[in-house]
């Protein structure tokens, strides 16, 4: 069996000390041209893989990020972490995913790797409120549409402005019985917005704010309940604003069974534009946020709490409304 080969075989190799081979690796005081190449041939000749758990302990460094959110099985938090990756590897970070499915073990484990330092940083989206270890305000955290703690700065869509837009969609479609599906009140999420706007819209032009509240991690069966009762309790109901674009799916579908005719009788706004639902259900008029963008920021702010700013500014993001055929 080979033995494992040491820096000082490197050393050996290449002709250096054992010093000069540690520089080259942790990029370390002028170097020649010539001195570098011979070190990195000697490894490549002796097949050396640097330890890479030491070089991390030496710089206190990781390069390593965590990304807590519910679930990729969704188009949204699919998109977004998929693109928060990309952003990471550009700027030379890899990526540990901890989809908590809300359980606040998990996203308390993700915690204590940070606070163990093995991870540089974490952006947060889950849905789970009143974890102490958040008012850790020191630490390098950055939170993605959630409210999560005073100095964590939040990276969000204008929620308002798009439960404006959606509502107004309706209202200029001549929709009077607007009725509005959104989080739960006591969620922390930026959604609040946009139930907000919905309210303030419809008691200015005179009409009766009705609101649904739909856990977003329900089961799917619990949530079509949740949307017959709609129905039943409301047949007048002749536009409705979902709080993102799978329950304006669900609501679609429902309501095609129970004879509705989209947009004729019922016109739906969905809320959130991911790349695979516009693919999927390129109908769905929706509210379309800047999931790009939000990643990008998101991993700007954090690399700036990383290299030691504290007095990180949160950041709202534009939406936009893409007009499809379902309003």
């Amino acid at each position: 069996m080979n033995q494992r080969v040491k820096l000082d075989d490197v050393a050996e190799k290449a002709g250096v000390s054992k010093t000069t081979v540690s520089r080259v690796l942790n990029h370390r005081g002028y170097l020649s041209d010539q001195t570098i190449k011979k070190v990195h041939q000697a490894m490549e000749e002796l097949h050396y893989r640097p330890n890479v758990v030491a070089r991390h302990l030496y710089h206190q460094k990781t390069n390593q990020v965590g990304l807590v959110f519910p679930t990729v099985n969704d188009p949204f938090f699919a998109h977004l972490e998929s693109r928060l990756a990309y952003e990471l590897y550009e700027r030379g970070y890899a990526t540990l995913m901890g989809n908590s499915q809300n359980n606040p073990d998990k996203e308390r484990r993700f915690l204590h790797y940070l606070l163990d330092g093995q991870i540089d940083g974490l952006i947060v989206g889950a849905h789970n409120q009143g974890l102490s270890e958040y008012q850790e305000t020191n630490l390098p955290i950055v939170s993605i549409e959630r409210w999560v703690a005073p100095k964590i700065p939040i990276v969000a869509s204008d929620n308002y402005a798009g439960g404006l837009m959606a509502t107004q969609r309706l209202l200029d479609d001549g929709c009077q019985n607007i009725i509005h599906t959104n989080y739960p009140r006591l969620e922390s999420s930026t959604n609040q917005r946009r139930q907000q706007a919905y309210e303030d819209l419809m008691i200015q032009h005179h009409r009766q704010p009705i609101t649904y509240e739909v856990n977003f991690d329900s089961p799917v069966e619990d949530k079509v309940a949740i949307f017959k009762k709609i129905f039943a309790e409301h047949p007048e109901v002749d536009g409705i604003v979902a709080d993102n674009d799978t329950n304006a799916s669900l609501i679609i579908h429902l309501a095609q069974e129970l004879g509705y005719q989209v947009p004729e009788q019922l016109k739906v706004v969905g809320f959130d534009g991911a790349d695979t639902t516009q693919i999927l259900m390129p109908e769905l008029t929706t509210i379309k946020q800047p999931i790009n963008d939000l990643a990008s920021t998101a991993v700007d702010l954090l690399i700036k709490r990383i290299n030691g700013e504290e007095n990180v500014a949160s950041v709202i993001l534009p939406v936009t409304l893409h007009e499809g055929t379902t309003a």
